[in-house]
């Protein structure tokens, strides 16, 4: 049996097996592929790397456990990047599974890495039901709408929410979304009270906020995993994502490389039965 015909009846599983190798491989021997950085990824970089120091910063967590693979190196390397400008970081999430413990848990693992202490650096303010009324209450009084913070702390216990009272003392916002919430984010916050906001969201999402980008309702965007990749090269501090983009290009490699030998196959044994016919 020649070669090409044992490759086209090759047994599926040994695909799957060649698919978790490449995976793994990255993981022993980092490839550290080229990523390039878009306009978008790099004015989102930007505009938080002007802030002035102490800024007061949003930072929202509106995705899925579902989508942490995509979403949550943004907000690492956000967290990160916003302490760093020692900004002051207020989170929240409109989502009511899982939003709140991923901010706390992002939050304390970057503040405990760069020296920030919880309530004077940072803030969890938790999940409140009904995203539009919140987003529009709190253009009024954060803390009529977040009365405590996530674990039940009296915001007045809390000093830098005692400097924060609604909007006008915020910045910026940066929000990570996986689902429509962060529209209201643009429609509500950045056209209502005019605070600047970049995006960050899966990949499937981007291409309906490059409209918000070209309208200038948002000053940058990061899509996806090659957008928290981005994020990484710019901050230089390579992390989850830039290690994900190398799994994720090996992979393509590989299937591209299947399909090829796969069609060169199917026309070598189409041509050999034609020979014998």
């Amino acid at each position: 049996m020649s070669f090409w015909k044992k490759f086209n009846d090759m047994d599926r599983r040994w695909v799957y097996l060649m698919v978790a190798v490449t995976v793994i491989i990255p993981f022993l021997i980092p490839m550290k592929f080229p990523v390039s950085v878009s306009p978008e990824a790099r004015n989102f970089f930007n505009a938080v790397d002007s802030l002035p120091d102490s800024s007061v910063v949003m930072l929202v967590f509106d995705y899925y456990p579902s989508t942490i693979a995509e979403c949550e190196p943004m907000a690492i390397a956000g967290a990160y990047h916003l302490f760093k400008k020692h900004c002051k970081i207020i989170t929240l999430s409109n989502i009511p599974y899982g939003g709140p413990s991923m901010a706390e848990s992002v939050t304390r693992r970057i503040a405990a890495e760069l020296g920030k202490e919880y309530g004077k650096d940072f803030v969890n303010l938790g999940y409140k039901y009904g995203y539009v009324s919140v987003l529009k209450g709190m253009g009024v009084s954060i803390e009529s709408i977040f009365p405590t913070d996530n674990r039940g702390t009296p915001l007045s216990e809390l000093p830098l929410m005692n400097t924060v009272k609604n909007y006008e003392q915020v910045k910026f916002v940066f929000e990570i979304a996986d689902n429509a919430t962060a529209d209201y984010w643009v429609s509500i916050v950045n056209a209502g009270y005019g605070v600047p906001m970049g995006v960050g969201c899966t990949a499937v999402m981007a291409p309906k906020f490059y409209a918000f980008y070209g309208a200038g309702q948002i000053v940058g965007l990061l899509g996806g995993m090659k957008g928290a990749a981005e994020y990484e090269i710019l901050l230089e501090k390579p992390g989850t994502a830039f290690r994900g983009m190398d799994i994720q290009s090996l992979v393509h490699f590989l299937i591209i490389g299947l399909v090829i030998m796969g069609n060169i196959g199917y026309f070598v044994t189409k041509r050999g039965k034609r020979k014998t016919l």
